[in-house]
C-alpha cells in the first residue's frame, strides 16, 4: 500500500483571480499656455556648496509659495512669482540649519522671505530661460535660471499639470552672505559660488 496517494481529489476549487484597477492614463497637453500655481508638495528648492574644499553639502527650503503665467505662443508674456520662507531652510543637521538662519547667512528674524520675480521670459522648444530679480536679505540682484520641460498632463484626479526642472549658479557674497573661515591647509570653509535647483510641478489655477 502506498504511503502517499497520487489520486486527485474529484472536486477541483476554482479561485476567481482579482480584477485590476487601474485609473485613467494621464493625457500629454498639446499646449501648456496657462496660469499656474506650484504645487510644494511635488516640488523642490534646493541648493547645493562645497563644503571644506572637499565635498558638498546639500540643503532645500521646505516652505515656499509661487505663481506662473505660461504663454508659449509669446514667451516674453510668461511671468514667475516666488515667494520662500527663509526659516525653512535645512540640510539634515540641525546645528547647521540653525547657522544658517542667522545673520552670518539668511538673518531670518529680519529677513522672513527670499523672493524671485522674472523680468524677462524666453524659450526655444522645450528649454525656457527666465530672468529675474532674486532679493535675498533686502538685497536685490538679477540672475537667469535655466529650465527644461519635463511633462504635461492631466492627471486622474482632473488637474492640469506641469513639470519643469532648472539649475543656476550663483555667487552668495552677492547677496551679502559672506560668512567664511580659512582652512590650515589653504582655501576656505565653504564655497562663494552655491548652486540653485530647481524641480517644479504646477497645476492649472
Amino acid at each position: 500500500m502506498a504511503l502517499f496517494s497520487r489520486k486527485s481529489s474529484s472536486t477541483t476549487a476554482v479561485i476567481d483571480a482579482p480584477v485590476a484597477v487601474t485609473a485613467p492614463d494621464s493625457q500629454i497637453l498639446d499646449d501648456i499656455s496657462g496660469t499656474y500655481a506650484l504645487d510644494p508638495s511635488h516640488s523642490r528648492i534646493g541648493f547645493s556648496a562645497r563644503h571644506a574644499m572637499v565635498t558638498k553639502v546639500r540643503g532645500q527650503f521646505d516652505e515656499f509659495e509661487g505663481t506662473a503665467v505660461i504663454d508659449t505662443a509669446v514667451p516674453a508674456n510668461s511671468k514667475v512669482d516666488v515667494t520662500i520662507k527663509a526659516a525653512s531652510v535645512t540640510t539634515g543637521q540641525e546645528q547647521r540649519d540653525g547657522h544658517l538662519k542667522t545673520p552670518d547667512f539668511f538673518d531670518v528674524e529680519n529677513h522672513e522671505n527670499l523672493t524671485f520675480t522674472s523680468t524677462d521670459v524666453t524659450r526655444d522648444g522645450t528649454e525656457w530661460a527666465i530672468t529675474g530679480d532674486l532679493t535675498i536679505n533686502d538685497v536685490t540682484r538679477p540672475v537667469t535660471v535655466v529650465f527644461e520641460e519635463t511633462g504635461s498632463a492631466k492627471d486622474p484626479y482632473g488637474n492640469v499639470r506641469v513639470g519643469f526642472e532648472g539649475s543656476t549658479t550663483i555667487n552668495r557674497s552677492d547677496w551679502g552672505l559672506s560668512f567664511n573661515a580659512a582652512l590650515e591647509t589653504g582655501g576656505v570653509l565653504v564655497s562663494e559660488k552655491v548652486s540653485l535647483e530647481f524641480d517644479i510641478s504646477a497645476i492649472a489655477a
